[in-house]
This record gives C-alpha cells, structure tokens and sequence, in this order.
C-alpha cells in the first residue's frame, strides 16, 4: 500500500489507511512512539495500560493464599 506525506499545519502528515491500523491493532486516539531504524519511520502502539480492577475482574483463577519455606538463613539475614 502506497501513501503521499502531505502538509498539516506546521507539520506533514501521512494518512494511514483503516485496514493497515486494523491489521496492527491500532484505533483512533491510541498513543504511539515514532522511531526512525536505519532511516525508516516505525510506529510503535504503546502498551495500553489496565488499571488492576480490571484486570483482577478477568482472572478466572482460584488463588489460594499460604506461606511458603525459603529455607534457613545463609548470611546476616534478619531472622
């Protein structure tokens, strides 16, 4: 697939094409990281952040709360 920089503002700019963002997972408003290797343009989606309510609400796990033996002290450890 082929695009043309074209003038924004101050800046230049580059359509990306819907089915390109469709194929890298990437939607409108995400944030992303431009770098240039070897002279390419990358676009890095960053990691989209979960807050940890969310993510304690997908764990369909059972968690079992219990000490565990790490065994005696070998140095100045406080015991």
């Amino acid at each position: 697939m082929y695009a043309t920089i074209q003038k924004w503002g101050n800046s230049q700019a580059v359509r990306i094409p819907k089915a390109i963002l469709e194929m890298a997972n990437i939607n409108e408003k995400d944030r992303v990281e431009l770098k240039v290797e070897k002279g390419n343009i990358i676009i890095v989606p960053l990691k989209k952040h979960k807050p940890l309510k969310e993510r304690i609400a997908e764990y369909e796990g059972e968690y079992n709360c219990h000490e565990w033996e790490t065994g005696k002290p070998t140095g100045n450890e406080v015991w």
